[in-house]
Order: C-alpha cells, then structure tokens, then sequence
C-alpha cells in the first residue's frame, strides 16, 4: 500500500494535473490580456519612424475608453476605419491629436497644425514631411478624437475620413489601450 493511500488520498493523474495547469494558465493569460496589457502587431508604415512594420507593442488595457493629447492608442476602428471587423483591419493604431472640445486646423502660417489656436510641436514627425497636406479646420466634438499617423505621407486617419460618418473622429470608448511599451524587436524594445 503506498503512503498516499493510507492517508486517504489518492494523486491526480498526470494527464488531469497538466489540464487543470493548462486551463489555469490560459485563464490567468486571459484575464491579463482583457484586464492589463494586450500584445498588437503593427501592420503598417502609417506611424514610422515612432513604430515600424512588424513591430510588437502592448496596449496597457487600464487606459482603455481614455484618450489624451499626443497619446499612441489602438483602437476599434470598425465601422469608422473599416468597414468591417472581417477584412482584417479592426484595429489601428495611431497618435491622439485632439480630443473632445479642441478646435484642430492645418495649418497656420508656418505650415505647423494648430490646437486651440497653439501651434502644435510635432518631434516625431521627420524633418522633410509636412505636418498634413490635407488642409482642415474643425472641433472635436465631445467623447470623440482626432488621430493621425506619424507617417503623415503614408497614413489613413482622421484627415481622410472628414466626410465619412462621423467625420474621422473616432469616439473614445472605442479606445482599447495606450500604447505604453514596445516588445519586439528586441533591439527597438522600451517604453515609449
């Protein structure tokens, strides 16, 4: 007689220990992805030289439903963005110009996009790209965001959007998180 049995208590098989692991693990990922952090994949050029093609970032999920000025977010862009979830552009990523309230325009006298009337310090753009060469002057309208690549020359957004429904503002519940961390490649890995 073994010792378990004289206790009274018998070993889970081996198979049943791996699944019990196994499902607790993929809770536990589950439960980070939805609650922390989400990995996304950048598909594009449309925020180079911030973020390049193939890049890994995580979106931190406690951001998510918030947007803030000069802030990276991945967002839901169906039915804004994309027509619908099913041709595989559901989400985006792409930099917060203005939020709800604030009067966006391009460009002013130094060719620089405004915000409230305060030309707009844009470092992350490259020294030869013009900050938009779609001209617009428009308000935010409250609970929505205006966003733009950083690949000005090479990027869908808000400005191509002003005729669309809802004009290119994308609402800000649709925000999944603040892009906060790049994780691959690891040479380019860090905060943002």
């Amino acid at each position: 007689m073994t010792r378990d049995r004289v206790r009274g208590r018998r070993r889970p098989h081996p198979v049943v220990a791996a699944a019990v692991c196994l499902v607790l693990v993929l809770l536990a990922a589950g439960v980070v992805r939805y609650f922390v952090v989400q990995p996304f994949r950048v598909p594009s050029a449309s925020m180079e030289p911030t973020l390049l093609p193939g890049d890994v970032l995580l979106a931190d999920r406690s951001e998510r439903g918030r947007a803030d000025r000069g802030d990276i977010v991945v967002f839901d862009g169906t039915g804004y963005f994309a027509p619908s979830a099913e041709d595989g552009d559901r989400y985006w990523v792409k930099r917060v110009i203005a939020t709800g309230g604030d009067r966006v325009t391009c460009c002013d006298e130094g060719g620089q996009l405004t915000v409230n009337g305060r030309a707009l310090a844009e470092p992350y753009l490259r020294d030869d790209m013009a900050p938009s060469e779609i001209e617009f002057d428009l308000e935010v309208p409250e609970g929505r965001m205006f966003v733009l690549g950083d690949n000005r020359s090479d990027s869908t957004d808000s400005r191509h959007l002003l005729g669309a429904p809802g004009g290119g503002m994308i609402p800000v519940d649709r925000v999944v998180g603040e892009v906060d961390r790049l994780v691959w490649p690891l040479p380019r890995a860090g905060v943002l």
